[in-house]
């Protein structure tokens, strides 16, 4: 479920799973998803005015393919609406596709088919059934009692996953989100509640035993500080045939999120706030958790730096592929192969743009916040004055000057003269560093510059990509980017990037999950 466009699956399917079905409400996003893994042109069949045989719209406005890729998804007929639907007489015809619409209209397509149901149960027919549900619902403004507030279409999407699983019945639920779902937010009323506390609450009250992680995904070998919030539900009859075979901190583990399942089966969503804690693999005094039990592939991956993500594809003077590029691009062999590298498209970016993007790459490489807000001061029009102290910390290095030339300045004022001219209101901008990892925050070309002082420019939509641990065969369709009120529905190739699992995390879930099979 809100499979974007398809990092978790490849991290899932390198190390063995199988698709079912995948489900994905944005038709851009879905573009790439058939492009990797059905190797479906879906732009190249609109043209030829053709339908795709793998990737199947609920319900649509319009009949022929081309329209569809551009659809507002927000505004997709309702299943029970006049429009052109894709579902098969043949339920079994479903069996590995991706349908494009709402969780909330493939629920109700389930409802209105127990066959549907009854294949999905079975993983089409397989013995052992269906094994695994995973997505990411957006749970910020989720509450136990969402269901009930009619004003929040985003409070019903946790509901209508958990609904899905229901349905559905895996062995095993995984839920990834931000990790500001472990922060209290305040309701209308002034109450705090925890979204993750009632996500969990959620899932147990549908039959699973949920275990809540906070993990970082640099810590499985991505060149990117990205936390991230994990619940791993496990189907309770399930639980009880593998319990015998956990070790003594596994059992410990579980015997939390146990009792947490039987209060939510006695008192339901008026279970208050702390019956369940959730294990962090930053916290010292849970890293035991971690390293002594299945979730070890979650922790001990030696830490990528940008540089090694990317440096051999800068414009002046690439690096070679480093081991880490190597081995990405070696670990996800069913991909088809390419024989050019796309998705590396330069953006063109001014001459005032190019000397403030050094002017960043200065204040990361000092890495100080006082200098750093000294600087903002004048490019934003607050104050026309350095102090010394940061007069002399920053005449330590080179500008760009408009002669394309790197020197330093000689005197205060000329630097604060060179500031003035390059006022800016963006204070998000970073440039990122060369031996650290990027941050979270990198989902747009807005977000970050390059670290080389000879690449003055943002980064391309690949080098996005390889920092979030998409190996190089993995090919991003539709449009690079969108701004104005396209963005509300818009997904572009920078935004699949930034909203993806990366692979490698996936891959690391996926032998956790493995184990608990």
């Amino acid at each position: 479920m809100f499979a974007g466009c398809g990092g978790l699956s490849l991290g899932l399917e390198s190390v063995g799973y199988e698709l079912v079905l995948a489900n994905e409400l944005s038709p851009m996003a879905a573009e790439t998803f058939a492009y990797n893994f059905f190797n479906e042109d879906l732009e190249e069949k609109s043209n030829q005015g053709l339908l795709s045989k793998n990737t199947l719209w609920i319900n649509s406005k319009f009949s022929k393919l081309k329209p569809r890729l551009r659809e507002n998804p927000f505004e997709f007929p309702d299943i029970d609406q006049e429009g052109y639907s894709d579902i098969p007489k043949n339920v079994t015809a479903l069996n590995g596709k991706l349908i494009v619409g709402s969780i909330i209209e493939l629920n109700k397509l389930l409802e209105s088919s127990t066959k549907i149901t009854e294949q999905l149960s079975s993983a089409f027919g397989l013995a052992n059934g269906l094994d695994l549900v995973s997505g990411g619902p957006p749970c910020q403004s989720f509450s136990m009692a969402g269901k009930r507030q009619k004003d929040s279409d985003k409070n019903n999407l946790p509901w209508e996953f958990a609904k899905f699983v229901k349905l559905t019945q895996p062995k095993l639920v995984l839920l990834e989100n931000v990790t500001g779902i472990l922060r209290p937010f305040k309701d209308k009323d002034g109450n705090s509640f925890h979204a993750w506390y009632e996500v969990s609450k959620v899932f147990a009250s549908v039959g699973y035993l949920p275990l809540c992680l906070h993990v970082n995904a640099n810590n499985t070998g991505i060149a990117q500080n990205r936390p991230r919030f994990i619940l791993i539900g496990i189907r309770q009859d399930h639980f009880n045939n593998i319990k015998a075979r956990f070790n003594h901190t596994e059992n410990e583990m579980f015997a939390r999120s146990n009792m947490f399942f039987e209060l939510v089966r006695k008192h339901g969503e008026n279970l208050e706030y702390g019956k369940l804690d959730f294990y962090d693999s930053s916290r010292y005094g849970d890293l035991k958790y971690f390293e002594n039990t299945f979730l070890s592939y979650l922790v001990g991956s030696p830490k990528v730096s940008v540089k090694e993500a990317i440096d051999d594809l800068k414009i002046q003077n690439p690096s070679k592929p480093s081991r880490f590029v190597k081995q990405l691009n070696n670990n996800f062999k069913k991909l088809k192969a390419r024989s050019e590298l796309l998705n590396h498209e330069f953006r063109n970016n001014s001459a005032v743009v190019k000397r403030r993007f050094r002017l960043y790459q200065i204040l990361q490489q000092i890495g100080k916040k006082s200098i750093t807000k000294s600087v903002f001061s004048i490019l934003k029009g607050e104050t026309t004055t350095l102090n010394d102290t940061s007069w002399s910390i920053l005449s330590d290095y080179s500008y760009i000057h408009e002669n394309g030339e790197l020197y330093q300045f000689s005197c205060k004022t000329e630097l604060e003269n060179y500031l003035k001219a390059h006022p800016t209101k963006k204070q998000t901008q970073k440039a990122l560093i060369a031996d650290s990892q990027a941050p979270a925050a990198l989902s747009i070309p807005d977000d970050a510059c390059h670290y080389d002082e000879h690449e003055l420019r943002v980064l391309t939509v690949r080098e996005m990509a390889r920092i979030q641990s998409f190996p190089d065969n993995f090919v991003f369709r539709s449009k690079v980017t969108t701004g104005g009120q396209m963005r509300k529905f818009e997904v572009p190739q920078y935004t699949q990037v930034g909203n993806a699992v990366p692979p490698v995390l996936g891959a690391a879930l996926g032998k956790v999950l493995s184990q608990l099979l």
